[in-house]
Parts: structure tokens; C-alpha cells; sequence
């Protein structure tokens, strides 16, 4: 059924005199017009990307819009941020901002049979100590995941997941996206729940992902590779208007609420649709972990029936007691896991096998493949991972190997076809040397890769530049890909420290295609500004092999200077909170080097910070080293270290002379015996309680 555009008075006065539009005459209220018109437009959105049951046609819902927009043009003191009129909004925007997540956005464990299902369900039962429970299955959408904050009803705060603790404040490029609501629905029952915090996931259907990838295609433009980077892609761009042309989705499937009492996931995922958000459909409620299995075969079979992609189920215990009482592990919830779906595969010819260079120097063998489609794109590469996967997997030039998508984004070769092998293929030869420099490459003990350790190899220069001045590490504005490029083929950088060389090769600069006085007096000036970013940043710019911003983070606050961080041990970086033997050795080798050590003093002589100031707190554990091992049941480690830290205390990862006491789950392992021998203090889960204080 369709509904008729309604008859809109285009000057209609505040006092409620008559007017005329189209030779008919009204009376009314202009605000209570304007309102009339918003709720019907929200009411149309609701049925088109909720419910999916539209009721007017484009060209009605293009006129309800249109005589919105001339009346709050006509009357803007009365345009208001919930307007539909406002979903795309406001100037580009230079960098997102960094936003804290209150409750942090955790990531799921992964399973990927139906044993490790059962297994987690074995869990389940017995932490929950003979209870009854049940559980809700949910699709796994390939999406983004997303942080929707609403205030008084209105769409206040967007937040990408980050690394679960911060996020990027996305919120005007969510606003376009016409499935979010940018007013809820508070109506009856739904009226308490005008504050409250949605959690979801960004996706893009299939069919808008192609249409879109046709119309790039028609305007030269490089297509996406799959619909969840076009998604990721999208939310990262910088202008809202921009992204609003792209077929963006969301599905809400986390609530909550600090104004009223839930009870379950089920009943969130029913009242989320009721506040007006899209809930997908295919949820189940199960009442044990054979519904759940039934539910995981059904939909494994039926994905590709399914207008979006998915790869896998998610299945949460139902009630939100026994989800809290449950908690967590490190960054994963106990009484949720994603099973993910087997990948899918498709045959093609191995041509060739290539060794790439990774911005830090890790050597990957690519397969070079006959072009074949799989899984929504046409795949010509995929990796080997390292030299050993070759070994195991036998994969040689001229095999017909099996390719598959791992999570059904990564390609990879999942093996060969022994009957159709050629005779005389050889196996590969891993080429002990870098394709790149010609320089040697190594490979440490324990570790699968080689690594070209040459610093200033050239095919690492121009990664390992974009990487020092992105804006989560130096912040060099202007210095992105296409500027790193041509600064390197000229041969104005062949290193991190030519950066702040570039001020002497100012009229070198000027002469450059694109280039002139202001745009290098900007570049210069975003250089200078770099030299004042903490400590920290520069540990993570200067790209130490697996030292993240974490981490990074973390080494700057326990030696608080350059000199004393390079000078420390290996066992004295392992007594770094979340460091173990891995990050250590890299972050001892890194700084033996006598290149890495003279590229960390040019650094210094440019001016860079290498000390970073850090208040540490005080309390009845001040001075205080804890490590925690087991598994916990009456805290996460998380709440532990939580605890710990607001006391004054720390806590690493490594037991070691050094560490005051240990504390003890089930099944506490190696860290447990050597604590014993070492004869530090031992904490129960109980004596840490009463110890600090605390009651659980």
C-alpha cells in the first residue's frame, strides 16, 4: 500500500494564519509542521532500512525531504539536530579524535568447530556452578563495529571499536547513515531508555557494494576489494559528504542502559528494534548448545542466501547476571565466542613465487596465481607466510593449488592438487638473501619469518617513513603516501632522520611538481611540530619490530628515558608489564644494532623528545611488583590490575627477583614454580582480596 505524499504549506506563519501552496489554504503551526514532517520521514526510514517494508516511493520520500528543507531553510532557528535534514553536515575534518571507551569494547575468542563449541559450553556449566542458562545465536556480520552514545534520545556520540580501549569519534560520518536513528524511538515502555549506549556492527550489502564498485569502475576509480574494507575505507574518510554516497548499513546488537534494569540479551535485541534500531532477523534463542550447533549448520549453509555478507555465528549466554558473573579473560568475554565458518576455496595455476618486503623487513613469499574468483573478488596473489609453510604445505611452481579467504578477506593456499600435479616441478628455494638490497637476512630463534635488517633497505624506506609520520606516531601532516613517494624518488629521504633534513633543501622542494612556497612552509612547520611529541610516540614511530602503541606506551613509562631503555636487559624489559621474551629480544636486538643506534642519535641531535614525565600513583602498594597466572574466577585479570595500579602497585608479566608477590588462579603453570623457587609470596584469589582490602 502506498501513501500519498502529503500537502505541505510552503508559508505557513508562526501565529498559525492561513497561507497558500498549490492553490489550497492551510492554518497551522510551522513548528508543529516541521515536526510532523520529521516524524513522518523517520517513520518512512524506520520501514525502509529497519523493517524493510517501504510504503512511498523514491520520488515521494525525495518530495517529503524536499519541503522540509525549504521550510527549515525559511525558518532555520527551528532546524534541530535530530532533523533528517542534517544527516550530512559540516567540513571535512583533518584527523578524527580520540575518544575512551567507558566500558571496554571487547573482542571475541574464535572457535572454528563444533567440539571447541562444546568445549566452550563445558565452560559455561561449570563456572556457573549447575545453573540453568541459555544461550542466543547471532550472525557475525563482516562488518566494522561501532559505538553508538544517545543523549535525551539524540544521537550524541559514534566511536569506531579502536584497540577496544580508545576510538576515532566518527560521529558525522555516521550520521549519514540513514539505518541509525537519529532520534530514538521513545514511546510507552521504550520512554526510560532516552540515555543509553548501542552497540553494532557497519556492513554493506552485496548488492550496494557491486552497484558502487560499478560506478568507480565506470569513473576510473580503483574498486574495493570486498565489502568490509569498502566499509572500513568509508568511515575512515574525512568528509561526510562523501560518505553518504556509499551504500553504509547497521546492525545494533549490544545494549546498555545506566537509567534502567536489563535482563537478557534476547530482550535487548527485541527492544533495540522497538527504539527504532535495525535488528537483524535471523537471531535464535536456543536453550542449549545443540540448538546453538543446529543453528551454526543452518547458516553455514545459507549464507550466501543472505543480502550481506557473513562469516561465522556469535553466541552469547542470554542472561546479563550470569554474563557478569561469568566476566571476562584479557580482552574477551567468557560468555561470548565467535565460531567462524570454514573458508571458502576455488582451484587455480601456482605461476610463481615472489619474496615481498614488509615495511619492518619481514620477507613473505606471494604466490603469483591464474586469476580466479572467490568469494566476491578475483584473486592473482595470495600469501605463503614464511619458509616453513612452503615445507609443510609442498607447494610448488606449476601445482594447481586450493586457494581459500581466510575470515573470507585474507587469501591464502590452503595446499595442492596431488593428481594434477606436472612432472618435474621442483620444490621452492627460499631465497637467502633480500630481494630488495641484496643485503642478508636473518631469521631468530623461534620465529618463523626472515627479516632483512638492513634499516634503510629500499623497500623498506618508504614504509618505514609513512609509518613514522602517521598521526598515531609523529602526526607530520602532510607527509602521507603520495608525498613520501616523491620525496624518495627524488632522493631527498632515504631515511626517518631525512625528515629533519628537509628544511636545507627548501628551493629543492619548491622546484617540485605540485609543489611552492606555501605548501613546503607547511610540511616544514608540521616537521617542526613533531619534535614535540612525547617519548612515546617516537618508541612507536621509529618501528621497532613488534612494538605497537601499547606497548610503546608502556616502555616509556616504566624507563622514562631513551638512554636507560637502551641499556636494559633482556630480563630487565621482560620485567615490563604485558612483555614477554618475544618483544623483549626484538627490543635488545633493535638497539645492539650499531646502525639503529646511530639513526636513535640523529634523532637526538634533530631535537626529538627521548624523556617522557610520568606521575606514578601512590597508595599501600607503592613499590610493589605483582604477577598474576591461572585462571581467575572471582575477578578478571583486568579488575586485578585494575586494583593493583589505583594502589600504587604494578604488575608484569615475568616472575623474577624483582616481583613481590604472585597470585594465583587455577592451574597456574611455569610462573607458579619458578616463584616457588624463587621464594616470592604467594597470593590466592582470597588472600589477594583481603590483602588490598577488597571485598568480591
Amino acid at each position: 500500500m502506498k501513501s500519498a505524499a502529503p500537502k505541505v504549506a510552503s508559508e505557513v506563519s508562526r501565529q498559525g494564519e492561513s497561507s497558500a501552496f498549490g492553490g489550497e489554504t492551510y492554518g497551522k503551526d510551522i513548528r508543529s509542521e516541521i515536526e510532523r514532517l520529521r516524524q513522518e520521514i523517520r517513520d518512512h526510514d524506520y520501514r525502509y532500512y529497519v523493517l524493510a517494508e517501504p510504503v512511498v516511493s523514491d520520488f515521494e520520500y525525495d518530495q517529503l525531504m524536499k519541503k522540509l528543507a525549504e521550510l527549515e531553510s525559511k525558518f532555520p532557528e527551528l532546524v534541530t539536530p535530530d532533523s533528517p535534514t542534517q544527516r550530512v553536515g559540516g567540513e571535512p575534518t583533518k584527523e578524527f579524535p580520540q575518544i575512551r571507551h567507558p566500558v571496554q569494547m571487547l573482542s571475541l575468542s574464535n572457535t572454528y568447530n563444533e567440539d571447541e563449541l562444546r568445549d566452550f559450553d563445558k565452560r559455561v556449566r561449570t563456572l556457573l556452578d549447575g545453573e540453568k542458562y541459555e544461550y542466543v545465536s547471532e550472525l557475525k556480520f563482516d562488518g566494522v563495529a561501532l559505538r553508538l552514545v544517545y543523549e535525551n534520545g539524540l544521537l550524541a556520540l559514534a566511536a569506531t571499536r579502536g584497540d577496544g580501549e580508545m576510538g576515532d569519534n566518527i560521529t558525522a560520518n555516521v550520521k549519514t547513515i540513514r539505518s541509525i536513528p537519529l532520534k530514538l524511538n521513545l514511546r510507552g515502555e521504550t520512554s526510560k531508555f532516552a540515555n543509553v549506549e548501542v552497540r553494532g556492527e557497519v556492513y554493506m550489502n552485496r548488492d550496494g557494494f557491486q552497484r558502487m564498485n560499478r560506478e568507480r569502475e565506470e569513473g576510473g576509480e580503483k574498486t574495493f576489494a570486498n565489502p568490509r574494507n569498502a566499509t572500513a575505507g568509508t568511515l575512515k574518510l574525512q568528509d561526510p559528504k562523501e560518505v553518504a554516497k556509499r551504500p553504509l548499513r547497521f546492525f545494533a546488537y549490544y545494549l546498555l542502559s545506566n537509567d534502567a534494569v536489563l535482563n537478557s540479551q534476547w530482550e535487548n535485541l527485541q527492544l533495540l528494534r522497538k527504539l527504532g534500531l535495525p535488528v537483524s532477523e535471523q537471531a535464535r534463542l536456543c536453550k542449549n548448545i545443540d540448538q546453538v550447533i543446529d543453528a551454526t549448520r543452518y547458516w553455514e549453509k545459507e549464507r550466501d542466501n543472505l543480502p550481506f555478507e557473513i562469516d561465522g555465528n556469535v553466541v552469547k549466554v542470554n542472561s546479563l547476571r550470569q554474563q557478569e558473573t561469568l566476566g571476562a579473560v584479557a580482552k574477551s568475554p567468557r560468555w561470548a565466542i565467535a565460531y567462524k565458518f570454514a573458508a571458502r576455496q576455488a582451484q587455480t595455476l601456482l605461476k610463481d613465487i615472489t619474496l615481498q618486503v614488509g615495511r619492518i623487513g619481514t620477507i613473505t613469499p606471494v604466490a603469483e596465481l591464474e586469476p580466479v574468483f572467490l568469494a566476491g573478488s578475483t584473486i592473482s596473489r595470495a600469501t605463503l607466510h614464511n619458509e616453513d609453510y612452503i615445507r609443510e604445505k609442498d607447494v610448488r611452481v606449476g601445482d594447481t593449488v586450493v586457494v581459500e579467504k581466510s575470515g573470507d578477506v585474507i587469501p591464502a593456499i590452503a595446499g595442492f592438487v596431488a593428481e594434477k600435479r606436472p612432472k618435474g616441478v621442483k620444490p621452492f628455494k627460499f631465497l637467502h638473501k633480500c630481494p630488495s638490497c641484496g643485503g642478508p637476512i636473518i631469521r631468530l630463534e623461534g620465529e618463523a619469518a626472515y627479516y632483512c635488517e638492513n634499516y634503510e633497505c629500499p623497500a623498506q624506506v618508504r614504509g618505514r617513513i609513512e609509518h613514522f609520520a602517521a598521526r598515531r606516531a609523529m602526526d607530520i601532516d602532510g607527509m602521507g603516501e603520495a608525498v613520501v613517494d616523491q620525496l624518495v624518488n627524488t632522493g631527498l629521504m632515504k631515511s626517518i632522520v631525512d625528515i629533519y633534513e628537509l628544511h636545507k633543501h627548501r628551493s629543492e622542494l619548491e622546484e617540485l611538481e605540485r609543489w611552492g612556497a606555501k605548501s613546503v612552509d607547511n610540511l616544514l612547520n608540521a616537521v617542526e611540530r613533531s619534535k614535540s611529541r612525547p617519548f612515546s610516540k617516537l618508541l612507536f614511530a621509529i618501528g621497532i619490530r613488534h612494538v605497537g602503541e601499547r606497548t610503546a606506551q608502556l616502555l616509556a613509562e616504566h624507563f622514562q628515558s631513551m638512554d636507560k631503555l637502551m641499556k636494559a636487559s633482556v630480563e630487565e624489559l621482560q620485567f615490563v608489564s604485558d612483555i614477554g621474551p618475544t618483544i623483549a629480544e626484538s627490543i635488545y636486538r633493535f638497539f645492539q644494532d650499531k646502525r639503529n643506534r646511530g639513526l636513535v642519535e640523529k634523532l637526538r641531535t634533530a631535537g626529538l623528545r627521548f624523556e617522557e614525565e610520568v606521575k606514578r600513583k601512590e597508595g599501600k602498594l607503592s613499590g610493589q611488583t605483582f604477577v598474576l597466572t591461572g585462571a581467575l574466577s572471582k575477578f578478571t585479570r583486568d579488575e586485578a590490575k585494575e586494583i593493583i595500579e589505583s594502589l600504587g602497585g604494578k604488575v608484569t608479566a615475568s616472575v623474577s627477583k624483582n616481583t613481590t608477590y604472585i597470585v594465583v588462579g587455577e592451574d597456574p603453570g611455569s610462573k607458579y614454580d619458578k616463584a616457588l623457587k624463587l621464594k616470592i609470596p604467594v597470593l590466592t584469589e582470597e588472600g589477594f582480596l583481603k590483602f588490598v582490602g577488597r571485598n568480591k
